[in-house]
């Protein structure tokens, strides 16, 4: 998986990670997280801004320098920026000017309108992203992320090639349609999706609208097993839960996913073009953790959906979903390294 430190793309990461952990960043090998000790100290990052897209006015993190190669980094549920807080500083580091948004849903993101339907449909979600984009004037991007930003960093590598450079997806090829969501799986597989089921019905709805704090920490909990998360590393993201619109998102989300919850017909050509799960041309990095809890595919399964130049990568020592978080030098290395192809 790793290339020898006679090749000077990996002998220039080394030279980051070296300083990144200078900082407190973590073993690349292993990708053991800092927050395996409770007493680590929290990070965070400098002052969120907030800029018109769409229909949102965004919330975001900037570092690097501002002429570096853009690269966004997008989070999923229930997580936040703060899944990126160590791969930032290393990519800033090695030139990349990286950009970090709250969906939509979550922390300072709000809707421009009242009168906006709060829609959470796959699509959308991706829209979002190419508005912050076009608000940004960012031409070219590598997109990165894990649950619902790898499925947006998909989204955005399927439909708009020319607006990415490269990416890097944990867990894969997660584009889908309603149809596919629709079929039943094995009664192992659905008993992962228990959540899913749950959201479905308004008692889901209520409880988690009254519950996410206790809610979103036991899916961190199942999610990634192995990682010794402290409360305060939770709290830190947690705060992004309390956006006035998230219940709404998360729920919507899932439900329009089992076709119990309808979306725009406005979108509904992009959802026609996904449901045909459309193949990936840019250079590709997938990542998956050893003990991801979350339900995800097996890579072989998606393999072939990438037509570029490809290639997985296992990230070994218990690394669960929120892999950004516990393996941040695996993450940012594939970045780096997608860059170069």
């Amino acid at each position: 998986m790793f290339r020898s430190v006679t090749d000077r793309p990996f002998f220039a990461f080394a030279i980051i990670v070296l300083a990144a952990a200078a900082l407190g960043a973590n073993n690349p090998a292993t990708g053991a997280s800092t927050n395996d000790d409770p007493t680590a100290v929290q990070k965070s990052f400098g002052p969120v801004k907030q800029i018109n897209a769409g229909l949102l006015n965004v919330g975001y993190v900037e570092a690097g320098p501002a002429n570096g190669t853009p690269v966004i980094l997008l989070h999923g549920w229930p997580y936040d920026i703060h899944s990126f807080v160590d791969v930032v500083p290393i990519l800033a580091s090695a030139g990349y000017h990286v950009f970090v948004p709250y969906v939509r849903g979550y922390g300072s993101t709000r809707f421009l309108s009242d009168d906006t339907f709060r829609n959470g449909q796959p699509s959308v979600v991706a829209l979002d992203i190419i508005s912050f984009m076009d608000a940004l004037k960012i031409d070219k991007a590598i997109l990165a992320g894990f649950d619902w930003g790898a499925r947006s960093a998909d989204i955005i590598a399927a439909l708009w090639p020319e607006r990415c450079k490269g990416l890097v997806s944990v867990s894969g090829y997660l584009i889908g349609g309603q149809a596919s969501g629709r079929n039943p799986l094995a009664p192992a597989a659905e008993f992962q999706w228990w959540y899913q089921y749950y959201f479905a019905i308004d008692r889901g709805r209520d409880g988690y609208d009254e519950n996410r704090h206790d809610f979103d920490k036991l899916i961190w909990q199942l999610a990634s097993p192995k990682w010794k998360f402290d409360s305060a590393t939770f709290d830190r993201s947690a705060a992004a839960f309390d956006n006035p619109d998230h219940v709404a998102i998360v729920i919507h989300n899932y439900r329009w996913r089992l076709g119990i919850a309808e979306g725009e017909s406005k979108y509904d050509d992009l959802e026609n073009r996904l449901a045909q799960a459309p193949v990936i041309v840019v250079p590709t990095i997938t990542l998956e953790g050893d003990a991801n809890g979350a339900p995800h595919p097996d890579p072989s399964s998606y393999a072939k959906k990438f037509v570029g130049k490809y290639e997985h990568r296992t990230i070994t020592g218990g690394i669960g979903h929120n892999l950004p978080q516990e393996a941040p030098q695996a993450f940012a290395r594939a970045i780096i390294d997608v860059d170069g192809r």
